[in-house]
């Protein structure tokens, strides 16, 4: 399964064409005829007169070239797992004795998502912290995303990638490492702890308000809850019946879709500035430049189509793998958090660290990344102890 095992320094080179092509399709972009009334409006989704700064902004002031010589100032590799190409960062503490530690990211996000939280994580002796709470961080880009691409095969789903970042760890030496994720890297840190049980330290998910709508549908609805409590959680699954339309679309029929992604940038743009923007807190937004940042990377390895084919191969799957236990000590963090969401969303005792924060929300590492690595570091400095 595992056989081609080298692993090669990898640099991000977007040619220059590419840029040119870029700006290009953007100026030639044909806007929708505009629905009086509203174009500042979120009840359709991203609103056109935001979607038109956003795409002046990506073809005008946004520097590319500036971003992709900071994204290569991290060590990046590639290697092929299970026929499949692997991109990762790998960024080792100063820390001899530094915790291996695998973070997930998700959709629509990519690796840069944690960018912001590497160095408080792998030295925090020199951000103010216990240099007993260093780790040495792998940050693999998911099969099919960004430049874990192109996809090889069909059926990469929560338990081929569990397995193929088991074997990514095994390969950089690490028989024994902790996991970290929200969303789809939930999904997949949960996998990796059922499957890999012997070999990883401790599990650790993020989760947030948004998931309030999801109860009922992919969560449990608890019981006990008061009258106020249940309105309050029918509003929440009104909203995300709202917002859902991107992932019945993933996991249906994303071809017609995935041809839109894959040729016009403008499509791609709306599709996860939409996300971005509705999904944090209105108090911790995601800033221009990494909405641009992250449109960017999709775009240019053209992987919006197999984002949505991730979601595909969720939804038809014989297991999901979503959760399944795992005697692994686990731990998770709320944001935009409060007594409805601990209700819902809290581990109900299975967790041996737990902690729920009203600031954050979907994107915690850019969003509120202090309590991220405060909350990373007390989880696994607990199992230490």
């Amino acid at each position: 399964m595992f056989m081609n095992s080298a692993i090669a320094p990898f640099r991000i080179r977007i040619p220059q064409a590419e840029l040119d092509d870029l700006r290009d399709r953007l100026a030639r972009t044909r806007s929708p005829h505009p629905v009086p009334g509203a174009g500042s409006q979120w009840d359709r989704g991203i609103p056109s007169g935001w979607l038109r700064e956003l795409a002046a902004c990506w073809a005008g002031e946004f520097d590319w070239r500036a971003h992709e010589a900071e994204l290569n100032t991290f060590p990046q590799f590639v290697t092929e797992i299970d026929g499949q190409t692997i991109h990762f960062l790998h960024l080792r503490s100063p820390e001899p004795d530094a915790t291996p530690l695998l973070l997930n990211h998700s959709y629509p996000t990519s690796f840069a998502e944690f960018l912001g939280v590497s160095g408080p994580l792998t030295d925090p002796r020199a951000h103010g912290g216990d240099p007993a709470d260093a780790f040495h961080l792998v940050i693999p880009s998911l099969p099919g995303f960004v430049f874990s691409s192109p996809l090889s095969a069909r059926g990469w789903n929560l338990e081929r990638t569990a397995l193929a970042f088991g074997e990514l760890m095994t390969r950089l030496g690490y028989e024994r490492f902790g996991v970290e994720g929200g969303d789809l890297g939930a999904g997949v840190t949960s996998r990796v702890a059922a499957l890999l049980p012997d070999r990883v330290i401790g599990a650790h998910t993020h989760g947030d308000r948004l998931q309030l709508g999801m109860a009922g549908e992919d969560l449990p609805v608890p019981e006990g809850l008061s009258t106020a409590e249940r309105g309050e959680l029918e509003a929440a699954r009104r909203r995300w019946s709202q917002m859902k339309g991107y992932r019945v679309l993933h996991s249906t029929e994303p071809n017609a879709l995935s041809a839109g992604l894959a040729d016009s940038p403008i499509l791609q743009l709306a599709w996860i500035a939409e996300k971005l923007a509705e999904w944090a807190h209105p108090a911790t937004p995601i800033s221009r430049e990494n909405i641009l940042l992250t449109a960017s990377l999709y775009w240019f390895t053209r992987t919006g189509p197999a984002a949505a084919d991730f979601y595909w191969e969720l939804a038809h799957a014989e297991n999901t793998g979503w959760g399944g236990s795992s005697p692994v000590p686990q731990g998770q963090s709320l944001f935009h958090s409060d007594p409805l969401v601990r209700k819902v969303l809290g581990a109900a005792g299975q967790a041996v660290f737990f902690r729920d924060h009203p600031e954050g929300g979907h994107f915690p590492a850019f969003e509120v990344p202090d309590l991220f690595v405060g909350d990373i570091r007390a989880f696994f400095r607990q199992l230490r102890h």
